[in-house]
């Protein structure tokens, strides 16, 4: 069997996502500084389903709102355009890998919204662009599914060494490989012509350190997948302490306190709050 290189994986349009209309248009509205988010609601109401989520959304104790949001424009307005498009983003690439082997879909999702959230709240926490940061964690697990749909029987055997959710998962990847799932969601997002810093820290998520140009984004993002991988594994404290990455902790200067598992005296932050708490209300966005 020839062995498959990274660019053999989205060479042809066949190959690559079938992508929702909408979520196409937000994915240009990335270069696009002129998009209104009266022409995002105009594209939103052509797809009844998906603006009835944005509506049960903006209703959630998620975003905890005094009065009742009754229309789609007052959704977009309450939630905010950047809000709007991340959702939608993570809402199209769930359509667009509906059928993908060897991959648990219920747990991947889960993973990469819990992923999404815990290092959007890590980023905001330091002052850091905690918008970007949501965006790479929703789109940064996506090469895993593009590679399982194109070559799931050359992954098979991987899968059978090492969950795709792992923290060694890329590292087995390159070695066998030549490339891994972060190469993979990069160049997606290059195609889709996503801005520079979200292709740069999709393929620096595996291990943020070890690329030549330190990427902040990516670094929240690997810590929010060390506490996604805890909770959607049921991996234990002992397993948690083991696997978080002290080094990347160090280098983006947060101290280990903010998870609960991490021992150490408090400095007196408040910890990350439960995951179910964390991403309440957002798991329909992803179903």
């Amino acid at each position: 069997m020839k062995r498959k290189t990274l660019e053999s994986l989205l060479d042809q349009p066949s190959k690559l996502p079938n992508v929702p209309k909408v979520t196409q248009a937000l994915l240009e509205s990335f270069g696009n500084d002129a998009i209104s988010i009266d022409e995002i609601g105009r594209q939103l109401s052509a797809d009844p389903a998906l603006s009835a989520k944005l509506l049960r959304l903006a209703n959630s104790a998620y975003f905890n709102v005094s009065r009742s949001i009754a229309t789609l424009d007052d959704a977009l307005r309450m939630l905010g355009f950047v809000m709007v498009r991340n959702l939608v983003l993570g809402n199209g690439m769930v359509a667009a890998f509906k059928n993908t082997p060897g991959i648990n879909l219920q747990q991947f999702w889960r993973y990469n919204l819990y992923t999404a959230c815990a290092a959007r709240w890590l980023a905001h926490r330091q002052e850091s662009n905690s918008d970007l940061v949501f965006t790479v964690g929703l789109l940064h697990g996506i090469g895993q599914l593009q590679m399982h749909t194109q070559m799931a029987a050359e992954l098979a055997p991987l899968d059978a060494q090492i969950n795709v959710l792992a923290p060694g998962r890329a590292a087995l990847e390159q070695q066998t490989l030549g490339f891994h799932h972060g190469d993979v969601a990069a160049e997606l997002a290059r195609i889709w012509k996503l801005p520079a810093p979200i292709v740069d820290a999709l393929r620096a998520v595996p291990d943020p350190i070890a690329v030549e140009a330190f990427s902040e984004a990516a670094g929240w993002v690997q810590l929010g997948a060390w506490r996604a991988r805890a909770e959607v594994l049921k991996l234990d404290v002992q397993a948690q302490l083991d696997s978080y990455p002290k080094a990347l902790g160090a280098r983006l200067g947060i101290k280990p306190d903010w998870a609960p598992s991490q021992a150490g005296k408090p400095s007196g932050a408040e910890p990350m709050p439960a995951m179910e708490e964390l991403t309440e209300g957002l798991e329909a966005m992803l179903g």
